[in-house]
């Protein structure tokens, strides 16, 4: 994963909640955990420095609920080697949260803008960054250092991705580095697949797939597609994450705590064209309440999370 949750090492009263709370801001992204917290420093370096680092994703599968209108035809990928595409990635991940009776707080990360040219090659699409910006100041001056930065995706012939590849400009800052890593990750966790059989107008499938962090989910994103021109394909998308334990291990054998509620869900469009790698427009919005509680004391926890990805070419 991108990086680990914060944790503490016991979580036994609300001080020490509020600092793992940081790390409970849960895949509003699918991705979930991990990819959601990457902005929080736990004290670790973010991937990628001095060298680019391949991170593997979970396999995701597709299931055809309905084929849709006639006439059908299979949906797949297909474009050059070489072909480029110049795409902007918008993220955005808004956290809320209350310890007992404590003042609701705010942990909210700023939006990121990520302008990017993506170039095809056998495997998936490289990924040249441009002038990455933010509404934070601080963090705005710091993405100066990631312009040219780079990453990549590499994708299953169905058009899943299988594989995120992230080599930061040398002198992006640890703080840079993590916003990226967060942004990045929400968008493999918002992106889609296509199934195994013939479809046309009006197809329904879901996409399957395990969000592996703090707490496993199971995600599953609903597809329908409501246009199609050529190449060109209008997507609605519907998300929902449910954890697959009510119990939450907290790493290296310092606790538990339980899942008191987890409530996730979203919708969005999104139009793809199968003969460029990177979505050409759309927004998908997740976002919901979690409540956590440590089963050794009275100390609780809820947050309401909100995550936008959305893409414009």
């Amino acid at each position: 994963m991108l990086s680990s949750p914060h944790a503490p090492r016991v979580a036994r009263s609300g001080v020490l909640l509020v600092v793992l709370a940081l790390g409970l801001s849960a895949f509003t992204v699918g991705c979930a955990d991990d990819g959601d917290t990457a902005a929080v420093s736990d004290g670790t370096e973010p991937l990628g420095i001095g060298k680019e680092v391949t991170v593997p994703i979970s396999e995701a599968a597709a299931t055809l609920i309905s084929a849709g209108e006639e006439p059908r035809a299979m949906l797949r990928p297909s474009y050059a080697a070489g072909t480029t595409q110049q795409v902007t990635l918008r993220t955005e991940h808004r956290i809320q949260q209350q310890i007992n009776d404590q003042p609701m707080r705010d942990f909210s990360t700023a939006p990121l803008t990520i302008p990017m040219t993506a170039q095809t090659n056998s495997d998936g699409c490289d990924l040249t960054l441009g002038s990455v910006t933010s509404t934070d100041p601080a963090l705005n001056k710091a993405l100066t250092a990631a312009d040219g930065s780079h990453a990549g995706f590499e994708f299953s012939d169905d058009g899943a991705i299988t594989a995120l590849r992230l080599a930061p400009s040398p002198d992006t800052s640890n703080a840079a580095r993590a916003a990226l890593e967060q942004a990045f990750y929400q968008a493999v966790y918002r992106s889609i697949m296509f199934p195994d059989e013939p479809v046309g107008q009006g197809a329904v499938w879901t996409v399957h797939q395990e969000v592996d962090g703090g707490v496993t989910l199971d995600q599953v994103t609903t597809a329908t597609l409501t246009e199609r021109d050529g190449n060109r394909l209008v997507i609605d998308l519907n998300v929902t994450q449910v954890p697959k334990s009510k119990v939450w291990s907290l790493p290296n054998n310092t606790g538990t705590l339980d899942i008191q509620d987890y409530v996730m869900q979203g919708q969005g469009t999104i139009t793809v064209d199968l003969g460029l790698p990177l979505p050409v427009s759309g927004m998908i919005s997740v976002g919901g309440h979690q409540a956590y509680s440590d089963p050794h004391s009275q100390s609780n926890l809820q947050q309401t999370i909100t995550t936008q990805v959305s893409w414009t070419e």
